[in-house]
């Protein structure tokens, strides 16, 4: 994402907790910042996207960067965090006359690099119409609402992708023990009513057993956390997201937290074993022993 900035021709100053992450920047243009508080200095714009919300507090407020920010910049949290605590970060930044919003990403590493992330933004119009111009240079972005409604439209996006994620794992299963190739299914079912970027990319990893994370399962789950608390704040009871919610909980359990969410075609087999996909090794990052 940063990278796509620095190609559309803005300046950018990064920094990254780790220094050499953010080190190959500099070959592109980026002025590397030794803190985050130097990084924000005299910034027009504030972006910034971490794991989980304790995280993007400690950053804002715990480091100087909300004193380091200009009166009138706006940050722009592309973090997946509680849309709670997302609506106190705006309150708090808007005491001190910076605007905020919460805008979220879908489209993995794959739409970083293409600059086509969908981005769904909550906060206020003047905000966004703001930041805007900037956000297109990284993907499309949307309006969804006022503060915290980007974050609830991100629940709702983790939440069609984990059941997804599981329909494609049982229709594979489903081909492979009825004697199909579930490999030609997959490609029978590509253009079809069931085609899906689910389809086309996490079902080639479940068939290569290649479980090395594009999107991590306890991040997954983290985002499923959070959208179970906001369906029952709301009186929801959402059968679907409960199921999902669940599965990922279990991959946890498992030891998997660290593989893709691609992996859940392993919590599948294990309900029906010996049932099994391919015959292929499976790829888990550190913990190939309990995906066995």
């Amino acid at each position: 994402m940063a990278a796509r900035l620095l190609a559309a021709g803005y300046p950018l100053a990064a920094w990254n907790r780790t220094a050499s992450k953010a080190a190959p920047l500099a070959n592109a243009g980026a002025r590397i910042a030794a803190t985050p508080a130097e990084a924000v200095a005299d910034a027009d714009l504030v972006c910034v996207i971490l794991e989980a919300g304790p995280a993007v507090e400690s950053v804002l407020f715990a480091t100087g960067v909300d004193k380091a920010i200009r009166k009138g910049a706006v940050v722009v949290d592309f973090s997946s965090i509680a849309p709670d605590t997302a609506k106190a970060h705006a309150a708090r930044l808007a005491a001190l006359g910076i605007g905020h919003l919460d805008a979220p990403v879908s489209g993995g590493p794959y739409g970083a690099e293409a600059g086509t992330l969908a981005i769904m933004a909550g906060g206020t119009a003047d905000a966004f119409a703001y930041a805007e111009p900037v956000l297109h240079a990284i993907g499309t972005p949307i309006l969804v609402g006022p503060s915290g409604t980007g974050q609830i439209a991100k629940l709702g996006s983790q939440t069609i992708v984990a059941s997804a994620i599981s329909a494609v794992a049982e229709a594979l299963l489903l081909a492979k023990a009825n004697g199909a190739d579930p490999a030609k299914v997959r490609e029978a079912l590509l253009g079809g009513f069931a085609d899906s970027k689910i389809l086309r990319i996490h079902a080639v990893r479940m068939l290569n057993r290649d479980f090395r994370p594009g999107g991590h399962v306890r991040t997954h789950r983290k985002d499923l956390d959070a959208a179970v608390a906001s369906a029952a704040s709301a009186g929801l009871d959402l059968p679907m997201l409960r199921f999902v919610h669940q599965t990922f909980v279990d991959l946890c359990d498992q030891g998997l937290g660290d593989a893709d969410h691609a992996s859940l075609i392993l919590g599948l087999e294990a309900l029906n074993r010996p049932q099994r996909l391919s015959d292929k090794p499976d790829i888990v990052p550190d913990i190939d022993a309990a995906a066995e």
